[in-house]
């Protein structure tokens, strides 16, 4: 499936090597005013090609809106976003177009469809969640007009664990880094991965702050799960918490449940979701990056004959997946709130009667 979102659906397009990324939204509100700005800003923080800690390839990570805009606003029609591809390299992949990359979706996509673009990997390489992004540049202003707010930054590198969320730190690191005081060494272990011509993995944390309470749909579309599936889509992510996460199974129910008084809860290990469905408190997810496939080891693989054969690649690749990947787990945290606040608009007889009375 190429799209996700059920009252906002975003569908991609593009390959890795192709023409271009893209995306269309549907479902959006109209006369909502497009700040084309802010969609480029999204799209900056995501850009490869800015420090030693990304991979090499630039791209100018220039877009166009093709449909679903007049005089600056929304028309409640599709909304078309085109962005070219300007820096890719196919003849990096020539030497390994018959064999599949270990690590990667190279061997899957052969299994399944009988074809596979091995330029970059195709449509399972993560320059499609570029189109990701730019979709949530747009819906972010839907939230902006709510006053909610999605926030990202990385929380460890490799065994490299920060202390503090400082989602406004996050926002001047090259690493997006949440901890200061961990920085430093967090950006020494990609250089040490990179420098052995190996990759490390890495910890995003997103807060979603101001969701108004009661997003989610129970029993089978809960904020939650919807929350993990669509972190789960991003490439290489490999594990999702909410709240205190894993942790919940070492605790008792005691230390666990989240008393409340006046003021609201007084704890948050539920993370700002219960039973599905949002409390009004802080939303606290957290994404668990794998290691880069792309190494640039000699590696022991199969072609699609069968043959037992030596993998050794070039070619421009993250040496941290998860540094970009906090940009694209922040964009899906926008694009999933905002189609619960539009699936929750039925929610109540109260919020239809404001709508047609």
């Amino acid at each position: 499936m190429n799209s996700f979102g059920k009252a906002l659906r975003v569908t991609t397009f593009g390959e890795s090597h192709g023409a271009g990324i893209g995306c269309v939204i549907d479902g959006l509100p109209a006369n909502l005013k497009v700040d084309y700005a802010k969609i480029k800003e999204w799209l900056d923080r995501r850009k490869p090609g800015q420090n030693k800690y990304s991979t090499s390839r630039k791209e100018k990570e220039e877009f166009e809106i093709l449909s679903g805009v007049f005089e600056g606003f929304t028309t409640g029609t599709p909304l078309a976003i085109y962005i070219a591809n300007s820096d890719h390299k196919s003849s990096d992949y020539g030497s390994i177009k018959d064999l599949f990359r270990p690590g990667h979706a190279d061997a899957t996509y052969f299994y399944k469809y009988g074809i596979r673009d091995y330029r970059g990997g195709g449509r399972s390489s993560a320059r499609e969640s570029v189109a990701r992004v730019a979709a949530a540049g747009v819906a972010s202003l839907m939230l902006e007009e709510l006053n909610i707010v999605v926030k990202s930054g990385v929380s460890s590198v490799g065994n490299v664990d920060g202390k503090k969320y400082d989602f406004n730190h996050a926002k001047t690191s090259e690493i997006f880094s949440l901890d200061k005081s961990a920085e430093g060494a967090q950006k020494d272990k990609i250089l040490e991965a990179k420098n052995s011509h190996d990759s490390v993995g890495g910890t995003v944390v997103i807060s979603i702050l101001n969701a108004p309470k009661g997003l989610g749909e129970p029993l089978y579309d809960k904020l939650d799960s919807r929350l993990a599936e669509v972190m789960m889509g991003i490439n290489g992510a490999k594990g999702v918490e909410i709240g205190l996460g894993v942790n919940s199974s070492k605790v008792l129910g005691s230390k666990n449940n989240d008393l409340m008084d006046k003021s609201g809860f007084i704890t948050n290990n539920a993370g700002g979701i219960l039973g599905g469905i949002s409390s009004g408190a802080e939303i606290l997810v957290k994404v668990h990056f794998k290691p880069t496939p792309s190494i640039f080891h000699e590696q022991k693989t199969l072609d699609k004959d069968g043959n037992e054969v030596v993998c050794k690649l070039k070619g421009r690749h993250d040496p941290c997946i998860a540094i970009r990947g906090s940009v694209v787990a922040e964009a899906m945290a926008v694009l999933t709130i905002a189609d619960m606040l539009l699936l929750n608009l039925g929610s109540k007889v109260e919020h239809l009667k404001k709508i047609y009375s």
